[in-house]
């Protein structure tokens, strides 16, 4: 992803529905909106050493913290 991506861009794709593919901390995730400042993360893929939770509901300003720390952002039309 281009270093000219901006969370405003993230978030209106959010917004129209996209469900959003990324990586944060070595782990994949899903991410789409559920509802006014509720996200739904799932995790897609699995680390028998550093185990995480499957699914997680998150708000906007954690969204807004992550999103410098996520790499190679994908988006899927719902």
């Amino acid at each position: 992803m281009e270093r000219t991506y901006t969370f405003a861009q993230f978030e209106k794709e959010l917004d129209e529905g996209y469900q959003m593919y990324y990586t944060y901390v070595r782990n994949r995730y899903m991410l789409f909106k559920t509802n006014k400042n509720c996200y739904t993360q799932k995790l897609l893929s699995k680390h028998d050493k550093n185990p995480q939770p499957v699914m997680s509901m998150l708000t906007h300003k954690r969204i807004e913290e992550m999103f410098p720390f996520m790499e190679d952002i994908e988006y899927v039309v719902n």
